[in-house]
Formats: structure tokens, C-alpha cells, sequence
């Protein structure tokens, strides 16, 4: 349409008509903006808001890539450690009282809960900090990191639910499950009647562990690729 006989919203007529590139003399509305479709604004996924966000400075970048470097030579150490017949390292003893505080944050929510609750946030608490650096802060290289601290976590969980079916950890009271110990994972997997089960459960949480690991490794890698600096433009 070249030419305006009739106003669409107060019914005027021109004549001569006028044209659509104008405003109604009655009303005031420009004929050409009339009842036009809202102009449509991109949705930004969070990999798109990501790329487009500033490049790390140098500082940060290289000190991301020595954490991933250190975090990849972490994981050999923690892989390779015996789950059947474990000695507590290093990451052990950070993750242990995470685990203990599950046992309080869990304790209102009923008797298993209590118990179960210390192995929950030993992995939700990481997994939870994650989702929020890659929600919140769009920034997926925390995300890795929190992923690759999730795995290790399941991997620390492995020994625990392994030993449940012939225990012989020493646990916090100076006593193993066999004893009489407070042994998590023999009330948890006797309450779903799967004791039996525990050496496949641990070997199973064990190579699982594994797995996050490496793929957070993997994810983490990927970013710093993205964004190194002897990268070519556009290369993929």
C-alpha cells in the first residue's frame, strides 16, 4: 500500500490520500507505524552473553589456566588412590568437614536425613556454587572448577560406601562400622536394602567421580582455548 484513503484507527477520509510515510491530521498516528509487530530483541543464551563478554586480562588468564593445570595433575593423585583400601589425603581433609556440617544442616528433616545429609552436601555444596558462577556470573570456567570439586568430592564418597559391606575404616569416634561405629553408608544402604551391593556401589561412585573430573577438566580447557591469546580471530 503506496497511499492512504482511510484512517485505520479514527476512520478519517483523504482526499486527496495521503501518504503512508505521514500522520492522521484527525488523530496524529503515522500510518506506517500502525499496528506494526513490536521490533524483536535477540535472546541472549548464557554461552552467547559469555562470548561476547570482555576477554580476561592476562593476569587472570594465565592464573586460570596454572589453576587448571593444577586442578589436572590434582586429579591423577586422587584417581589413582586406592578406594578398596584408601589412606585419607590432602582433599579428604577438606572435604570432611563439609561432610560433618551436612549431618548438622540435615538434622531437622528427620533421622535419615540426619545421616544421609553430611554425603549430600559433601557433593551439593560445590555442584550448587557452580550452577550459581555459571547462572549468576556467566563465567563457566568457575563452573568447571566447582564440576571438577563435585567429582572428587563422589570420589572421597567412593571408600565410604565401599567399606559399608565389610567396614573396617576408622571413623571420627576412633571406632569402625564393624565395632559399632556411626557408619553412614550402612545405615543408608541397609535402610534400601542394598548392602550387598556396596563394593559395586563404591567402584561405581569411584569411576563416576572419575568421569566429572575429567569432563570438567575438559570443559575448563575449552574455555581457555576460546580466549587464548596466540589464538587466531575467528578461529573455531
Amino acid at each position: 500500500m503506496s497511499a492512504i484513503h482511510r484512517c485505520p484507527k479514527c476512520d478519517a477520509v483523504f482526499k486527496p490520500p495521503r501518504e503512508i510515510r505521514s500522520e492522521c491530521p484527525q488523530c496524529g498516528i503515522w500510518f506506517h507505524k500502525w499496528n506494526a509487530p513490536p521490533p524483536v530483541t535477540p535472546v541472549l543464551t548464557v554461552d552467547a552473553v559469555e562470548e561476547e563478554a570482555v576477554p580476561p586480562d592476562p593476569v587472570t588468564y594465565y592464573g586460570r589456566a596454572a589453576a587448571l593445570v593444577l586442578v589436572c595433575v590434582w586429579s591423577f593423585f586422587i584417581a589413582a588412590d586406592d578406594y578398596t583400601d584408601p589412606e585419607p589425603g590432602f582433599m579428604h581433609s577438606i572435604l570432611l568437614p563439609i561432610h560433618e556440617a551436612g549431618h548438622v544442616f540435615f538434622i531437622f528433616l528427620g533421622h535419615f536425613m540426619h545421616i544421609a545429609g553430611g554425603s549430600l552436601l559433601q557433593l551439593l555444596l560445590p555442584f550448587g556454587i557452580g550452577v550459581a558462577f555459571y547462572v549468576k556470573q556467566r563465567d563457566p570456567f568457575g563452573a568447571a572448577v566447582c564440576l571438577w570439586w563435585t567429582g572428587a568430592s563422589l570420589i572421597d564418597l567412593s571408600p565410604y560406601i565401599y567399606d559399608a559391606l565389610y567396614p573396617k575404616l576408622m571413623l571420627l569416634g576412633g571406632r569402625t562400622g564393624e565395632d559399632g561405629g556411626p557408619h553412614d553408608w550402612i545405615y543408608i544402604l541397609e535402610t534400601f536394602g542394598a548392602l550387598k551391593r556396596a563394593h559395586g556401589l563404591g567402584t561405581a561412585a569411584h569411576h563416576l567421580g572419575v568421569i566429572v573430573m575429567a569432563g570438567a577438566v575438559a570443559w575448563g580447557g575449552a574455555w581457555l582455548w576460546k580466549r587464548s591469546p596466540w589464538r587466531r580471530p575467528g578461529a573455531s
